[in-house]
């Protein structure tokens, strides 16, 4: 059984695994046409300003030659400098090395533009004049340092978001685990006080211990497999709910009433496994007394297809016990509800009038 249920969660872990591979997959597909198309525009930029058939070699060798040297800046920063230098506290080294790279692409660039190759001529004049000087000096030099920054500050806000996700992995990671150690802690707990009632009944009322133990294996079945998910139809949690309180009845006294209202589920409602038992349990637990008259009344409704009202008021004997110790039951209850349904629940425990009441208002919509 226990492997069964083991290579279930390996299956949906895998699942999980496969859809995030694929996910990061064909975002990286996304960001690699992203930058096609970027450097694509970038190129074509300039023959869109031209306005004569004979400025076409200058503009075209001009911009062409600035933009891969922006390519270049741009691409070594992002495979290799940003990753390397700049996110492992070697910042000077960064800048040192980009200030060396920028230079010796400013000097090729300058080279580049002498040669007769990159400039329009006729009768083998020159039609435009290369310009110099600290002008022509910034326009190669500035948009190379921009490129830099650029690259940097894209790396930046993707290390930024990788480092939010990732965090975000591990909160959920450890919620997770959280939930399902309180989620498991109610197994043995539900668990040790079933088995205890079902032992008082061996020797006094051996055929009703058998229907006792036959009830128990349908309800520990629920247990081991239904629960295993984050979320059950509340028909099969109110019908656990019911073989629960079927089972006490066996071995309590005849002075015990037992009111429960359940309603008839026509919508496909489903809540966090087992939020609902421990008011029963601790009900069962502390609101019987062996002599005096007891009573237990539990009633359950839906209001406008969104909201559960669920209420266990059962007698209260604190001159034997102290009823506002639940123990375990209703700490874990509140924990997992703080932690499943954040600012969508009310819980009340109160005690008046010889009567301990327990309340749940929850929003289970998502």
């Amino acid at each position: 059984m226990w492997l069964c249920i083991g290579i279930k969660v390996k299956s949906i872990e895998t699942n999980d695994q496969m859809i995030k591979k694929n996910h990061i997959h064909n975002k990286n597909i996304l960001t690699v046409f992203i930058h096609i198309g970027f450097w694509c525009l970038v190129f074509l930029w300039p023959l869109l300003s031209l306005d004569e058939i004979s400025n076409t070699q200058y503009i075209i060798n001009r911009n062409w030659l600035s933009t891969c040297s922006l390519l270049i800046v741009f691409y070594i920063n992002y495979f290799l400098l940003v990753d390397q230098y700049f996110f492992k506290n070697k910042k000077t080294l960064f800048y040192i090395i980009n200030f060396l790279l920028i230079i010796i692409l400013f000097f090729l660039i300058k080279s580049f533009l002498e040669l007769n190759l990159f400039n329009p001529t006729e009768n083998g004049i020159r039609l435009r004049e290369v310009r110099s000087g600290t002008t022509s000096s910034l326009q190669l030099i500035l948009p190379m340092i921009l490129s830099v920054g650029m690259c940097a500050g894209l790396k930046i806000n993707k290390k930024w978001i990788n480092d939010q996700l990732v965090l975000q992995d591990v909160k959920q990671a450890q919620l997770n685990s959280e939930i399902k150690y309180l989620r498991y802690q109610i197994q043995p707990h539900f668990l040790f006080n079933t088995l205890n009632n079902v032992y008082s009944l061996i020797d006094s009322s051996p055929k009703i211990a058998k229907t006792s133990i036959h009830s128990l294996g349908k309800m520990m079945r629920y247990l081991l497999h239904d629960t295993a998910t984050n979320k059950v139809p509340l028909v099969k949690e109110i019908d656990f709910l019911e073989h629960y309180i079927d089972l006490m009845q066996l071995r309590v006294s005849s002075n015990l009433r037992v009111e429960k209202s359940f309603p008839i589920i026509n919508q496909p409602i489903q809540i966090a496994p087992l939020l609902l038992i421990s008011f029963i349990e601790n009900a069962f637990k502390h609101g019987i007394d062996a002599v005096q008259p007891s009573h237990i009344k539990v009633e359950l409704t839906i209001e406008n297809h969104n909201t559960i009202h669920y209420s266990v008021i059962n007698s209260s004997f604190p001159q034997i016990e102290n009823v506002t110790d639940s123990g375990i039951g209703l700490e874990n209850l509140k924990k997992r509800l703080e932690l499943l349904y954040p600012s969508k629940f009310e819980l009340i425990t109160e005690e008046k009038d010889n009567l301990y009441i327990a309340k749940l208002i929850l929003n289970f919509k998502e």
